[in-house]
C-alpha cells in the first residue's frame, strides 16, 4: 500500500531564533529531517511531501532533497498566504502563515494516498513511524476515516528551558480519542507538572497522551479541511494572528462522526529543539542512541 510522509517545514522558529529545520545535531551534520526521513523509509513509506517556503527551496534541495531521492520519491509544495480556496478574500493586512491545517491543505493535489503528517523539528523516535505504519497498512481494505495519531505522554515531552503547548488527549476504552484541549505555558513547577488556567495553575496528570502532531490521515481529509478552512477564514478574518491547527480538523471529524482516531503509543521519548537551550540535549540524546546502535554512524552513504 501506498504511504506518504508529509512533513511541515515552513516555519521559522520564532522562539528557537532561526532555521532549526537545518540545524545539524547527528555526529555527522545530520538533521532532525534526516532521522525521521530515515526511520520513515525503514517503516515502509513510500514517499515524502515537504511544505516549504519559497525563500528556503534552495537550502532544503541541496541540503534534503536530493540525497533522499536516491531512497524515496520525494515531493514538495510551498506554504503561501495567498494560497486559499478560490472565491475566498484575503484579509489586506494579514502577514503571518494561516497555521498547520492551512499547511497541510497544501498537499491536496499532490496525495491521494493514506498519509502522515509530521513536524520537521520533532525527533520522534522509530516507534512512533512503525506502529502508525503498520496501522495504516492494516486498515488498507476498509481504510476510509480510519485515522489515527501518535501518542506520547506528557512527562516526556517537556522542555528543561521553557513552556510548551501541547494538546491533551482524552481516550475511551478502545484508545480512541475522544478529546483534545490545547494546553498552553506547559512547564515543570515544584516538581509538578502545571498549564496556565486564566492566569492560575492547573496541575496536569504528567501519564497522559499528548499529541505532538504526528497524524495519520486517510485522503478524504482533504475536502472537509478546505471546508472547515473556509469556515475558519470567514469568522476569524479580522483577527490577523489567528491560525487553523491541524486539531480543528481532528475535532471536527470526531465530533460529526466522520472518522475516528486511533491512538498509537510511540515508546520512545520524543525531544526537540524547541529552544536554542534544547540543542545540546537533542545532540547528546541522538549520540546516545548512536552509540547503543539504534542509528549508524553515517545515516545517508
Amino acid at each position: 500500500m501506498d504511504l506518504t510522509l508529509l512533513v511541515l517545514a515552513a516555519g521559522m522558529g520564532s522562539r528557537y531564533g532561526g532555521l532549526k529545520q537545518l540545524d545539524q545535531v547527528g555526529p555527522s551534520g545530520e538533521t532532525i529531517i534526516d532521522y525521521s526521513v530515515y526511520d520513515a523509509i525503514e517503516a515502509g513509506f513510500n514517499k515524502i511531501v515537504f511544505i516549504i517556503r519559497k525563500d528556503i527551496e534552495k537550502d532544503m534541495k541541496e541540503l534534503l532533497f536530493d540525497k533522499y531521492s536516491k531512497k524515496i520519491k520525494i515531493e514538495y509544495v510551498f506554504q503561501e498566504l495567498n494560497k486559499i480556496p478560490e472565491g475566498v478574500e484575503l484579509p489586506a493586512d494579514r502577514v503571518k502563515p494561516w497555521g498547520t491545517g492551512h499547511a497541510v491543505l497544501m498537499a491536496k493535489d499532490i496525495i491521494n494516498e493514506p498519509f502522515v503528517v509530521i513536524n520537521a523539528d520533532d525527533f520522534y523516535g522509530k516507534s512512533a513511524f512503525k506502529v502508525v505504519a503498520n496501522y495504516m497498512q492494516s486498515k488498507q481494505d476498509n481504510l476510509k476515516g480510519k485515522n489515527c495519531m501518535a501518542g506520547y505522554l506528557l512527562k516526556n515531552t517537556l522542555s528543561e528551558y521553557g513552556q510548551v503547548s501541547r494538546g491533551v488527549c482524552e481516550v475511551n476504552d478502545q484508545n480512541e480519542l475522544v478529546e483534545i484541549t490545547e494546553r498552553t505555558k506547559i512547564g515543570w513547577k515544584n516538581g509538578k507538572i502545571v498549564t496556565d488556567n486564566d492566569g492560575n495553575d492547573l496541575e496536569l496528570n504528567g501519564d497522559v497522551y499528548v499529541s505532538m502532531n504526528f497524524w495519520g490521515f486517510t485522503p478524504d481529509v482533504f475536502s472537509e479541511l478546505e471546508a472547515e478552512f473556509i469556515k475558519f477564514i470567514d469568522e476569524n478574518a479580522s483577527d490577523i494572528k489567528s491560525e487553523y491547527y491541524i486539531p480543528s480538523i481532528v475535532s471536527h471529524q470526531m465530533n460529526n462522526s466522520l472518522a475516528t482516531f486511533k491512538v498509537l503509543e510511540a515508546t520512545d521519548q520524543w525531544f526537540g529543539v524547541t529552544y536554542k537551550e534544547d540543542k545540546p540535549l537533542v545532540i547528546n540524546k541522538i549520540n546516545e542512541l548512536t552509540h547503543t546502535g539504534e542509528y549508524p554512524e553515517k545515516l545517508w552513504k
